[in-house]
């Protein structure tokens, strides 16, 4: 009798929590999505699809509320914007406007009719999911990779291990009561076992200063827990509490990627990234730290 080996399965879906106010940012954010905010010349949605892509994504699912067609809008074409830049011969930024969606890559949107939380959110991604395993990815937090983007790293862990996968990184302890806060356990270099995981400790409560930030790699089975839970911390289904109920059945990993991250929900560090980007910027670097060291002059 022939015997066959389970076929492992590669990441090819990624979803975009995307139905949020954005109201740390108003009135900024009144009519325009917050992941929409632009980070020098491109928005925060399109760093995060374009890590996605980078990492092997074939679709972009966004969950999205009433109010962000303006995101459906960025990631469609827009004939009249590009039959005007080829009259003029603009030809790079021809480019640009194209290939905001690489070929081969699709993108599927997806209302998330009440906002009942991420996990919520991530729930109503599971008819496009299907049985497949998946990334969530959220936009406000934009994390430049080292050697590879954060995406490309977790990946690299799910296709050796076939688990789920939660990006982690050091944060003051004093913050903790932001956070969900992971007790690990070292595996490898930059790979810790999760033993436990709770949302959002007080600084006494938590098991440790590693904080889970905006990428997940998650198993079809993450959906079994999001369906049954009830309302968590704020009154909303918490996926942090969906992956809690996941560690019973299934290991689940923690990386510590290497790179940068910017929690760009916050003003300060949004203003940090800008800064940050504005200086890795191949056109605009120069210009831009002569005019920091004014500034540096000015504040002395």
């Amino acid at each position: 009798m022939k015997k066959y080996m389970a076929t492992k399965k590669t990441i090819r879906k990624a979803v975009f929590p995307v139905a949020g106010l954005g109201t740390r940012f108003l009135p900024a954010t009144k009519a325009s999505p917050k992941e929409m905010l632009p980070i020098v010349d491109k928005p925060l949605i399109q760093y995060a699809a374009e890590e996605a892509v980078a990492a092997g994504i074939e679709q972009l699912i966004f969950v999205t509320s009433s109010s962000k067609g303006a995101i459906e809008n960025h990631f469609d074409k827009n004939q009249e914007l590009e039959d005007e830049l080829e009259q003029r011969g603009k030809y790079d930024l021809l480019a640009m406007a194209k290939n905001v969606v690489p070929e081969g890559v699709s993108c599927i949107y997806i209302r998330q009719p009440e906002a009942l939380g991420l996990g919520h959110a991530v729930l109503c991604a599971k008819p496009v999911v299907g049985d497949e395993p998946f990334a969530v990815m959220l936009a406000d937090d934009l994390i430049n990779g080292e050697e590879l983007p954060c995406l490309s790293q977790m990946v690299q862990i799910y296709e050796k291990q076939q688990t789920s996968v939660i990006a982690v990184e050091e944060i003051s302890q004093k913050d903790t009561e932001k956070y969900g806060i992971i007790e690990p356990e070292e595996l490898y270099e930059g790979v810790l076992k999760i033993n436990h995981i709770i949302e959002k400790p007080s600084p006494e409560q938590a098991p440790s200063n590693l904080g889970v930030v905006g990428r997940y790699l998650f198993t079809p089975k993450i959906f079994n827990y999001l369906e049954n839970l009830g309302k968590g911390a704020g009154g909303e289904i918490q996926l942090t509490d969906a992956i809690a109920k996941l560690l019973v059945e299934e290991q689940v990993l923690a990386c510590q990627f290497k790179g940068t991250r910017y929690d760009c929900g916050s003003k300060l560090g949004y203003l940090i990234a800008t800064v940050d980007y504005a200086l890795q910027h191949p056109n605009l670097s120069e210009g831009f730290k002569k005019h920091l060291r004014n500034v540096k002059k000015i504040c002395q």
